[in-house]
């Protein structure tokens, strides 16, 4: 059976087919250490689970989730963002639940573009932006995000020519993979940038509430100018520790807020409603544990940073997300041929930074998805690697 040839025209996700391949080594009898996952080892508070297993138990609760009304949920959202952000959006037209942020990653492709239309795409960058717009029919004009601009776009260096006719820009501050975040005045000449030649802004932020040494995260929205021409995807994955739970949202722009939700309602009936009802308590609850959990993951950090540095690693100390991401080896010049040569050695699987776009090569990523003891284990396997030890 022949399959669509726009398939042959993006990779599968390299994660998925590495889960196979760690589970097998696993199954041989070794002691495998995941930091590629970006899947963390934390749970959701006690109170968002049990509000879900009683919405769960509710009889009334299992309908199609068209059956509800979105507008308490949607509430609850505007409403995060009002108190994190001072962001105000009209949660009728400016605010749509997702099926996590992902659910939003493809669709805003094939709301925003026609065959051919340009999607500027930062490089390195999240798979999902590359596979979406592709799978649109999307060009891809590279933006590349190099370490001496900080991992920024340079704004200036778009052509006039490429910028009059791109539809839509991608944005991913706190980023990954680089873990780099925007500094104050990058969001403002961006916004003023979009306007000059009418392009949508994409700002993907689920890592707003992973930040570490007083650092806060900004939000693209909360710029004068930003809802005009642009929308941010957040996500409650990373925010309250429920990856699995797949609850996600989108606000801005209510042009394009309504071409998202005229998408949706085929391709989807909604959030699974006691999913709804734990979300809005999530949103709508406390916070405090979320300070902990930070604290948790800048042990990590220091801990895996502190290692690398002592190995002569180059990279810099991440204030936000929950990745590292580093330099390779000297003399090593195929960060993928790398990454596995370290696993098959030691049992140490890392993200080459290849996977992540042509100017990813050269890095590799770790994620801070492990206790400290493991990571310090991990790091000690890499050491001793290193030196021929």
């Amino acid at each position: 059976m022949k399959t669509a040839d726009r398939l042959n025209n993006f990779d599968a996700y390299l994660g998925t087919a590495m889960n196979l391949i760690l589970t097998k080594m696993r199954a041989e009898g070794k002691d495998v250490i995941n930091l590629g996952l970006g899947d963390p080892d934390v749970m959701p508070t006690k109170m968002m689970r049990e509000t879900l297993a009683d919405a769960c138990m509710d009889p009334g609760n299992h309908h199609y989730p068209s059956f509800y009304s979105p507008m308490p949920l949607k509430e609850a959202m505007a409403a995060w963002y009002k108190k994190n952000y001072n962001v105000t959006c009209d949660s009728d037209t400016e605010v749509l639940p997702l099926l996590g942020s992902a659910d939003g990653l493809f669709h805003i492709h094939t709301c925003l573009l026609d065959p051919g239309d340009i999607a500027l795409v930062p490089d390195p960058c999240y798979p999902a932006y590359v596979a979406g717009v592709t799978i649109a029919g999307g060009k891809i004009e590279t933006l590349p995000l190099l370490e001496k601009n900080g991992f920024l776009p340079d704004l200036e260096a778009i052509e006039p020519a490429i910028a009059e006719r791109a539809k839509m820009i991608w944005v991913n501050y706190p980023n990954n993979p680089t873990s780099a975040h925007a500094p104050d005045d990058f969001y403002p000449r961006l916004i003023e940038w979009a306007h000059k030649y009418n392009v949508a802004v994409i700002s993907d932020n689920p890592y707003s509430e992973i930040c570490f040494d007083c650092y806060r995260p900004q939000s693209f929205l909360q710029f004068d100018g930003a809802k005009e021409i642009g929308i941010e995807f957040n996500s409650l994955s990373k925010a309250y520790n429920s990856c699995g739970w797949r609850t996600g949202m989108v606000l801005g722009n209510p042009d394009i807020i309504a071409g998202m939700a005229k998408i949706k309602s085929h391709s989807d009936r909604g959030m699974f409603y006691p999913l709804q009802v734990a979300a809005r308590e999530a949103l709508e609850g406390p916070t405090e544990f979320m300070a902990e959990r930070n604290r948790m993951f800048q042990d990590r950090r220091d801990v895996v940073v502190n290692a690398l540095e002592k190995m002569d690693i180059k990279l810099y100390r991440p204030k936000a997300t929950f990745y590292v991401w580093a330099r390779v080896p000297e003399g090593v010049e195929i960060s993928k041929d790398w990454c596995f040569k370290v696993l098959d050695e030691i049992a140490v699987w890392m993200i080459p930074g290849s996977m992540y776009g042509q100017y990813g090569e050269g890095f590799f990523r770790i994620a801070l998805t492990h206790p400290t003891d493991r990571l310090a284990e991990a790091m000690n396997r890499l050491g001793n690697f290193l030196t021929g030890s």
